[in-house]
Parts: C-alpha cells; structure tokens; sequence
C-alpha cells in the first residue's frame, strides 16, 4: 500500500469539531488529511466531499475560484447533518503545483482560460489523482457515499476504485464577477454540472 495511516486528532473549527486523519503517500511524499465527523463507518451512505487544496481560494479568500467556498458550504453541510467526510488531497492548481498555477494565473491575466493556461504551461487541463482515497476510505471504513461535487470524474473516480457513489449532490456556491469565465470553462472544457 502507498498510502499509510499517521494520525488523528480533534480539529475544533467554526462549523463544529472535526476529527482530521493525517496520511501520507508513500511515493510522492504528499501529506493528505481527512476530516470527518460523527459514526462514518459501514454501508450507511456518508456525505463526503473530495477537495483539492487551493491555498488561494481556501485560505487567501480569492475569488478567482469557488474552492473556499466549496470548502466552506462542505463542512457546513456535514456540520448539519452530524455525519461526514470532507478528502482535503494536496494537489494545489488542479495537480500542477501552487508556482505553476500562479504562472497559469498570469497567463489567465493576459485572456487564456484556466485550461489554456495549463496547456500552454505544458501541463494536461486537470493532472488531479483520486486514487490514494482507496486507503483512507479502508483506513476509515467507507465503502458508500454521497458526494458533494459538479465534478463527473470525481464520481467516476471514486467509482473506479470501488467506493460507492450513491448520489451526487450539487455544491454550487462561491460564483461572482471575478470567476464566470473560470467557472463557464469547467462547465464547457472540463463538464462540470453546476445544475
């Protein structure tokens, strides 16, 4: 197994305590948490939500993107219910690195879109790896969820690597005047449903 278990420990935010699981890729060397919250285990679908670290959007409030936001409404909505799991995966700039993703930001500056902006950096539209929620879902003992995404390949992913999707839900929130263009070419380039 590439990915193994570290540690939990209580993470008290605004939206209630979480517990945060810490593993770390053994090939890459990436440290990935989880956060969950309430009795996850078992067959009983858990709300879940997949994030990509976006040190711009999820902790410097850009609104170049909807990543805070997401993050924000997630752990919102599983604070609600008292159940659930949010896979904050360290794969900054959709796989491409938080450097690279501000070159890609300059590039955006000058009129590229976001997937352009990759391309031309010499990098695929979205370089973003699943594959290590296998682990922390048998760490954790998840096998079904609902997921908070726009994201299809996120559900084909998670799919792939036999964890049950039984719902996608709709996360949309974070739109405005800075990020239409961003959010009209994950619909167009990357099919996203913002339904």
């Amino acid at each position: 197994m590439t990915v193994r278990f570290v540690e939990s420990s209580k993470l008290p935010t605004p939206f209630g305590v979480f517990e945060m699981h810490g593993f770390e890729d053994l090939v890459s060397g990436k440290e990935h948490v989880v956060l969950s919250m309430g009795d996850i285990g078992g067959v009983e679908p858990v709300l879940a939500r997949i994030h990509s670290e976006c040190l711009t959007g999820d902790a410097l409030f850009s609104m170049r993107c909807d990543c805070g936001s997401q993050l924000q409404a997630a752990m919102q909505a599983i604070a609600e219910v008292g159940r659930g799991v949010i896979f904050y995966l360290r794969q900054e700039g959709r796989g491409i690195g938080l450097l690279n993703k501000i070159r890609a930001y300059h590039l955006q500056d000058a009129g590229a879109d976001t997937v352009e902006a990759n391309e031309a950096l010499g990098f695929d539209a979205d370089m973003r790896d699943y594959t290590m929620c296998r682990a922390m879902c048998d760490h954790l003992n998840i096998s079904h969820v609902r997921l908070m995404t726009n994201n299809p390949r996120k559900v084909s992913a998670l799919e792939n690597i036999g964890i049950t999707v039984d719902e996608r839900m709709p996360l949309k929130t974070g739109q405005n005047s800075h990020n239409q263009k961003y959010l009209a070419t994950k619909v167009g380039k990357l099919g996203h449903l913002l339904d």
